[in-house]
């Protein structure tokens, strides 16, 4: 047997949501994103901070790395640029066909500089690049803590796969294996993309934005558009390149054509207001994505015969998507791990390098957690450059005194224990909120986050009594699905109920978030109702506070009454 490494460094590096993991003896040590150290979000850079960090929690040097784990592999990439000449033989693509070829081929090349960049970085590792969609699937299955399970995974492209359907199972695959995919041009992710920019959002940030925005239009409206574009198959779907040409890795060339403008409406520009026809166009993009998510899960039960499905990739964060498959029946549980994005291939990719070196060493620190990011539990805080606050230390009643502030209607941020892992806030890096509070919604979405007064809120509750409250019937720890609403929630907490119904819940239990439990124990005494709005800690445009730094700044500059730091209470 070769050396089993003990050392493992997962990167996502070079490509958006840069960011890095560490198992050692096949633990997970920690992992976290880049931006929540560097406060440039989506950040693409080398995860200098992350990697810092990560080696210091173990003890060890770069020297001291036997393995670093990349999340794509560069052959892969180049086995498209003959593949793309087959755009040449039809009208509608042959103009896409050499650039194509040209830019998977520059890509592929590129991907192989960065792979050997890294073992310059850690000489004494051997650097191995991981198939995408592998490390995609690593991290949801593992993340999940099940024995077997089937494994979907939808993205906009790893490598030259959109779509992946496998099968996990420890004792038989020693993780997963891939029974089923698709390739682009056949990519979802590609079209919501598409879309989310022509409706004026950023691609590859403002997706949630035209979920949230699509709950306010009729998608009968362009229900055909959708449905001729984005054809289902028996093992999947194809998209049509008349409406959505195929990609090409270079800037300068429209992911929608001209036929798609004429049959939807002229792109939005961002400062342009919000119309019928934009909100319309968002609801048939969200219902098609829930009809093809609901294909692919039926067909991902159908290969595995699994009765627990495990999902991963970008897609994989669209709440409303998942809560339709929940809802189907399809499965008796479904799980989505707190980084389903390209972030968490970092996991994967060490996860699949620990699997193939054949170490036995079980492996731990994984399975339900999420909470993996550094933590500040002493901070010394200066508050000299934020003038106008002040503090003062709570004590064994933190808890108490929180739940009285939020009972009275402030909105606080809160800064506790280790950043969590993904896009969502779950507690420790948080801005709460009472639901029953009259005008919160707009007074958070106006002063403390400035971002479109459509954007709902979402709710964190007691596990125990969520089925008072949500329909989902299913643990939903990381926020990431979306579940229909029982008429006390209707009555009682309004806020936190979108336009369509659905709210996306956070359930928590005392061994999760031992103090996030406690506070809404004690909110449930005071008020009667043990649901609180909880949203990141940041505003738009900026990631997800990882210091108190980040968090001064962040309560200074914004309509943030307060912040609960590690035990302090900060006020203006």
């Amino acid at each position: 047997m070769d050396h089993v490494p003990s050392a493992i460094l997962g990167l996502c590096a070079f490509t958006h949501d840069s960011a890095a993991a560490l198992l050692v003896d096949g633990e997970l040590v920690g992992f976290v994103e880049e931006e929540r150290l560097s406060q440039e979000k989506h950040t693409r850079d080398y995860p200098r901070h992350a990697i810092e960090w990560l080696l210091d929690e173990a003890g060890i040097k770069p020297a001291d790395v036997d393995a670093v784990a990349y999340n794509f592999q560069p052959a892969r990439y180049l086995a498209e640029t003959p593949a793309a000449l087959r755009f040449a033989l039809a009208g509608p693509t042959r103009h896409r066909a050499l650039p194509r070829a040209a830019g998977f081929a520059k890509v592929g090349l590129r991907t192989r500089r960065r792979v050997q960049s890294l073992g310059q970085a850690f000489p004494g590792a051997r650097v191995t690049p991981v198939l995408h969609h592998r490390a995609h699937q690593l991290t949801a299955f593992a993340s999940s803590g099940w024995n077997e399970s089937a494994v979907l995974v939808v993205d906009s492209l790893g490598e030259r796969q959109t779509t992946t359907i496998a099968h996990g199972h420890w004792a038989v695959h020693r993780g997963t294996v891939t029974l089923e995919a698709l390739y682009d041009p056949a990519s979802l992710g590609y079209v919501y993309g598409a879309v989310t920019e022509h409706l004026g959002w950023r691609r590859g940030d403002e997706e949630g934005t035209v979920m949230a925005l699509a709950a306010l239009g009729d998608p009968a409206r362009f229900r055909k558009l959708f449905s001729d574009a984005v054809r289902t198959t028996s093992t999947g779907f194809t998209l049509d390149p008349a409406y959505f040409p195929p990609r090409v890795l270079t800037s300068g060339y429209a992911r929608t054509s001209p036929r798609f403008i004429a049959e939807a409406c002229l792109p939005r520009h961002p400062e342009e207001p919000v119309q019928q026809v934009h909100q319309d166009l968002a609801a048939a993009l969200q219902e098609r994505t829930e009809q093809i998510m609901l294909h692919l899960a039926w067909r991902s039960r159908a290969l595995t015969g699994s009765q627990r499905l495990c999902a991963g990739g970008g897609v994989a964060t669209n709440c409303v998507s998942i809560g339709r498959i929940i809802e189907a029946g399809i499965f008796d549980e479904v799980f989505v791990p707190p980084a389903p994005g390209d972030a968490g291939t970092a996991i994967g990719a060490a996860l699949a390098v620990h699997v193939d070196s054949g170490s036995r060493r079980p492996l731990s620190g994984i399975a339900r957690t999420c909470y993996l990011g550094p933590s500040f539990p002493e901070p010394v805080l200066d508050l000299t450059p934020w003038p106008g606050l002040k503090q003062k230390i709570l004590g064994a009643d933190a808890a108490e005194f929180l739940a009285d502030q939020l009972a009275h209607g402030m909105i606080v941020g809160l800064f506790q224990g280790r950043v969590e892992a993904g896009p969502r806030a779950l507690g420790n890096r948080s801005i709460l909120a009472s639901p029953i509070e009259t005008g919160v919604v707009e007074r958070l979405n106006a002063t403390v986050k400035f971002r479109e007064p459509f954007r709902p809120f979402a709710p964190m509750v007691t596990a125990a009594r969520a089925e008072e409250f949500f329909t989902l019937g299913q643990a939903a720890p990381y926020m990431s699905m979306a579940s229909q609403v029982t008429h006390t929630a209707r009555e009682r907490i309004p806020a936190v109920v979108h336009a369509n119904g659905t709210a996306r819940l956070q359930t928590v239990t005392p061994a999760q978030n031992p103090f996030m439990h406690e506070v809404l124990e004690a909110f449930a005494r005071r008020t009667g109702v043990p649901v609180l709005i909880n949203t990141s800690l940041n505003v738009k445009g900026k990631p997800i506070c990882g210091t108190p730094e980040m968090a001064l700044d962040c309560l200074a500059n914004s309509g943030l009454d307060a912040l609960l730091l590690e035990g302090r209470w900060i006020s203006k």
